[in-house]
C-alpha cells in the first residue's frame, strides 16, 4: 500500500521561502512522474508542479512559475518543493502524489499534506 508523508509547511511572511519534502513508500517511485498539488480553502485541489521519473523535466502552473522549484532524489524516494517569494495566495494544504494520483479501490489516495500559510 502506498504511503505519502509530506512535511516542511509552516507560517511564512510574504516574500519568504519554505522547502517541502515528501517521502513515498510502497511504490516503484523511480518509474513514476510525481507532482505537488495544493488545495486552498473552498477551492479544488490543483497540480502546481510536476517532475518526470528521472528528474530531467519539470512543469509548473502559471501561478507558481519562476518562484517554485520541484526536484527529487530517487535513492531516497523523496520529492521536494522549494517555494520562494511566497504570497498570501499560496496559502493552502500541499500534497505530493504521482501524476496521475495513486488510486485505491477506484478512489484517489492522498497523504495528510502539509499546511503552508503565507501572511501579508
Amino acid at each position: 500500500q502506498v504511503q505519502l508523508v509530506e512535511s516542511g509547511g509552516g507560517l511564512v511572511q510574504a516574500g519568504g521561502s519554505l522547502r517541502l519534502s515528501c517521502v513515498a513508500s510502497g511504490t516503484t517511485f523511480t518509474f513514476k512522474p510525481f507532482g505537488w498539488y495544493r488545495q486552498a480553502p473552498g477551492k479544488q485541489r490543483e497540480l502546481v508542479a510536476r517532475i518526470t521519473p528521472r528528474g530531467g523535466g519539470q512543469n509548473y502552473a502559471d501561478s507558481v512559475k519562476g518562484r517554485f522549484t520541484i526536484s527529487r532524489e530517487n535513492t531516497k524516494n523523496t520529492v521536494y518543493l522549494q517555494m520562494n517569494s511566497l504570497q498570501p495566495e499560496d496559502t493552502a494544504n500541499y500534497y505530493c502524489n504521482a501524476d496521475p494520483p495513486f488510486r485505491v479501490d477506484g478512489v484517489d489516495s492522498w497523504g495528510e499534506g502539509t499546511l503552508v500559510t503565507g501572511s501579508s
